[in-house]
């Protein structure tokens, strides 16, 4: 395939890449752009493995990458859990990075001889910056694995000092480069270049670590955004103008995604970065004062049926506890019920709930929950007040009164879904443990909310039951 062959190959593929940017943000569209997505990425494949700078000799070995890479991830498609999306794809972060880091070594070793001058210099300088990126996203998304599967708590990790020492850091990464740049062979530059990797990893190591639960969707958003730019540095490296571009495209996209999450969080980026927001979750918050804050109303299946039964106007909020019990496709069922008996059902999506951006609208969809009535929090919140029953199906932070109602509250300002000014508002949780976010809940004692303690999987196959008899 000649060089012009690829180039156009290149400009298609590009063009189909944005056009799956495009669908994907739409939940109506996102099947058509996950299809632009997989032409577009077939397209790029074949015009690299077959253009000019791939030899014949080549070809075996990179059919047999691709096999054993496909493989692997049909096998992950196969048998990862929804509820197991958000680390999965913290691991498919860490990849990225990591390849952004043996590309640049390679890079280096093969290819520094042939520039001089300073094309030379631009070229250690894209490595250097390459590995960088690529070091940190992939340090950082092990931990951010780690956190999201629960091998690692979710309470951030405050080291002493901990800017300083991250100031210190870039201050090393600034001093070898300088002598990564300056040094006179190969071999004299692989030394700091090591340093720096090491520095760099330990840097994203710090970095997630120190942000807490509350703020790991903003981290999932963050990581795909350095992915994104780890990728363009690699097509830097290696003068290929579709990673740059398609790089350019993850990159940009990740960090508007992460700015817009921020904001549903009243949440300033850099103060994430920061970290120290958030516990592990699932405890249980004692008052200051040591006393009891409220009494809850229990209720049961059969009770909570019967509100269903009589309601003209449901809103549904889930959270991350439906996504762990698989609670999705009995949720459906009862809402296809109640849709046939006339009831007004809707699900008020939050923009931060589960543990990545978008992971309740995955589970609705696979589900088979009806996109039109599947709305944002912006669209349903001055609904409340004229809603019969609001169903919290394992969501906390997101539905915490205190967010707006106490200015000491960790999570004080954050935009939260409304359903305390329903008639009747009920929360399905295991326990009284807190959410993400390590800070009790106002809503459970309010005197218009019920508590439907248990497995939400199981409950919700109760309630079904009870309103088909």
């Amino acid at each position: 395939m000649s060089a012009s062959l690829v180039t156009v190959a290149y400009i298609g593929a590009i063009i189909l890449f944005i056009l799956s940017l495009g669908g994907l943000s739409n939940p109506e569209t996102s099947r058509r752009g996950n299809l632009y997505g997989i032409i577009g990425m077939t397209i790029a494949v074949l015009a690299t493995v077959f253009g000019p700078r791939v030899t014949l000799a080549g070809i075996p070995w990179i059919v047999a990458a691709m096999v054993i890479g496909g493989s692997v991830g049909l096998y992950a498609a196969r048998v990862v859990k929804m509820t197991q999306m958000p680390e999965l794809v913290a691991l498919m972060h860490s990849l990225v990075g990591l390849a952004a880091c043996l590309v640049g070594f390679a890079s280096y070793i093969d290819t520094s001889i042939a520039y001089t001058g300073v094309e030379k210099t631009i070229h250690e300088i894209e490595i250097y910056i390459g590995i960088l990126i690529g070091a940190v996203t992939f340090s950082g998304s092990v931990i951010a694995f780690g956190k999201l599967s629960g091998k690692i708590g979710g309470k951030p990790l405050l080291l002493p000092a901990r800017h300083w020492i991250n100031l210190a850091g870039l201050l090393l990464v600034i001093w070898f480069g300088r002598e990564f740049i300056n040094a006179p062979t190969i071999s004299d530059g692989m030394l700091p270049l090591v340093i720096m990797t090491v520095i760099a990893l330990l840097f994203g190591i710090h970095m997630v670590m120190a942000i807490g639960g509350a703020d790991m969707p903003v981290v999932v958003s963050m990581l795909n955004s350095y992915s994104g730019w780890a990728a363009a540095a690699t097509g830097f490296m290696l003068s290929n103008d579709l990673l740059i571009v398609t790089g350019a495209l993850v990159g940009s996209s990740g960090a508007i995604l992460s700015y817009i999450m921020c904001r549903a969080m009243n949440r300033h980026f850099l103060s994430v970065i920061a970290g120290g927001f958030g516990t592990g979750g699932g405890t249980v918050v004692a008052p200051a004062d040591g006393q009891p804050a409220g009494e809850v109303t229990p209720i049961s299946a059969q009770e909570t049926a019967e509100l269903l039964k009589d309601a003209k106007s449901v809103i549904i909020v889930p959270g991350y506890g439906m996504a762990v019990a698989q609670a999705q496709h009995t949720v459906f069922e009862i809402t296809k019920l109640l849709r046939e008996k006339g009831v007004n059902v809707r699900f008020g999506i939050h923009p931060v709930a589960g543990r990545m951006p978008g992971h309740m609208n995955v589970l609705l969809a696979e589900a088979k929950v009806p996109y039109d009535i599947v709305m944002e929090m912006d669209e349903l919140n001055d609904d409340f007040p004229t809603t019969d029953v609001s169903m919290v199906i394992g969501a906390n932070d997101i539905v915490n009164p205190g967010a707006e109602d106490d200015p000491n509250s960790p999570i004080a300002g954050m935009p939260v879904l409304q359903v305390w000014k329903s008639r009747t508002s009920i929360v399905m949780k295991r326990s009284m443990a807190s959410g993400y976010a390590g800070v009790d809940n106002p809503l459970f004692y309010k005197e218009n909310n019920r508590m439907l303690f248990g497995d939400a999987k199981k409950m919700l196959d109760e309630v079904l039951v009870a309103l088909k008899a």
